[in-house]
């Protein structure tokens, strides 16, 4: 789509101006995804009470995680094309709801049956939430900072998880019980659906392609250069086939690949400590609260890469800045997982840990948001997350399996060493995916 690319249109998006509306957009889809890192993590807060509440043993919680991650893929695979061709508003508004009642439902939840029943339908929520709020980000951003403002924008998750441990914590687990934390999951979202209503506008895109636009959307259109005339379909970069066929034509098939393989090794990574760190460290002596709060450290160690992650990937690309991030986050994994760590030293590990191998998948959303065009950028990311939700999905089972074996607590986190160097390996070698892209958009141009 040469012409696409080279339309007044697309020059104006592609290099608008970072101002209050693409500030606001990155801030809204910012609390849309902390709402998404707080009930991701909802279900591992509430498992060392609920081990007690319903008697049963550590490695049974596997069904509800496995579940969890199980919607988490439905969600994000089924998202992309949506939000590809019916627009990136409705899906996030959608997405919030889905899983502001689902988790609303869990705090009344009775056995461990149900609970993995609503985590699936608040799994579901949350990967549409994901694709979406990262899409319209970079719809809303120009190329030379897009890696940096999706980055930034999906910080909320790991700060949703960190602000959300520290109110169970301190707050929600020892005054209220379990039950609290699916509550305040559910009302938050659905009470930030009426905000997002009201301040959230759909992509610049989608709204040049309908008619009769309300003078509230040509004013914001108007911030942006544009003008409703001029949306034509060969003038706007969106979806005019099946956006999943579009991830392998036109050169894009090894950039797919090697991107579901990092994000299956990235979020195998992140699961297994997500959902199994807290049940560990209580294993290991401490209380519930405490083992809560000791891993909320590692999604505030993931807030801070931002503040150089993001310039860095859209500087020097992401073959060599977040390889080496990933492999830097290997080795904290291993000293976890080896070293008989002094409380106050584990929490610091645990905080490096955080930064770099969440840090790091929070820099591949970037990535993968700013090397896909606008026309597939919801599906690109939608099915990088599907497909790596099967890691997501591996990662309850191999650390119930290992916890069943009789492995000591800490070391089922030693495989997550070798996976990261995995998906080190696989992102330095996104590097022959360039040539491969501008191949057949020099064919293109020239036809």
């Amino acid at each position: 789509m040469a012409e696409t690319a080279a339309s007044a249109v697309e020059t104006a998006l592609e290099n608008q101006r970072i101002g209050r509306l693409q500030i606001r957009v990155a801030l809204l889809c910012g609390v849309v995804q902390m709402c998404d890192g707080y009930d991701l993590n909802a279900i591992a807060w509430a498992v060392p009470s609920l081990i007690k509440a319903w008697g049963l043993p550590p490695p049974a919680f596997t069904t509800a995680f496995l579940w969890s991650s199980i919607g988490i893929m439905v969600g994000a695979l089924s998202a992309g094309p949506l939000g590809d061709r019916l627009g990136r508003r409705p899906l996030l508004l959608g997405a919030l709801t889905l899983f502001g009642v689902a988790s609303l439902a869990s705090a009344f939840a009775g056995s461990l049956t149900v609970m993995a029943a609503l985590r699936f339908f608040t799994g579901v929520g949350i990967g549409g939430g994901f694709s979406g709020a990262a899409a319209l980000t970079g719809d809303y951003t120009p190329a030379r900072r897009r890696a940096l403002m999706i980055m930034a924008s999906f910080t909320g998750a790991p700060l949703g998880g960190f602000l959300g441990g520290q109110l169970v914590a301190l707050l929600l687990l020892p005054v209220f019980g379990w039950q609290a934390i699916f509550i305040f999951g559910g009302l938050f979202p659905l009470a930030l659906v009426v905000l997002l209503l009201a301040w959230l506008p759909e992509s610049p895109r989608f709204l040049m392609r309908r008619g009769n636009l309300s003078v509230r959307d040509r004013a914001l259109l108007g911030q942006l250069a544009l003008s409703a005339g001029e949306g034509t379909p060969h003038h706007i970069d969106l979806a005019h086939g099946n956006p999943i066929a579009m991830l392998f034509g036109k050169g894009y098939a090894l950039q797919t690949v090697l991107l579901w393989v990092v994000y299956f090794c990235s979020l195998m990574n992140l699961f297994l400590f997500a959902y199994w760190m807290p049940t560990v460290l209580n294993l290991m002596g401490f209380e519930p609260a405490q083992a809560v709060f000791a891993s909320s450290l590692r999604d505030c160690g993931a807030i801070f890469a931002v503040l150089y992650l993001g310039a860095l990937i859209d500087r020097y690309g992401p073959e060599s800045s977040l390889a080496v991030h990933y492999a830097i986050g290997a080795i904290f994994i291993g000293v976890i997982a080896l070293v008989a760590l002094p409380y106050a030293i584990l929490l610091a590990v645990t905080f490096l840990a955080g930064l770099t191998i969440i840090g790091s998948q929070t820099g591949l959303n970037g990535t993968c948001g700013k090397l896909y065009p606008a026309r597939m950028r919801t599906t690109g990311l939608g099915w990088a997350l599907g497909i790596g939700r099967l890691g997501g999905i591996a990662a309850p089972v191999l650390g119930g399996y290992l916890l069943s074996a009789g492995m000591k607590p800490p070391q089922i986190f030693l495989s997550a060493s070798g996976i990261a160097l995995i998906a080190a390996a696989a992102t330095a070698l996104l590097h022959f995916r360039g040539s491969r892209v501008a191949a057949f958009q020099m064919e293109e141009v020239a036809s």
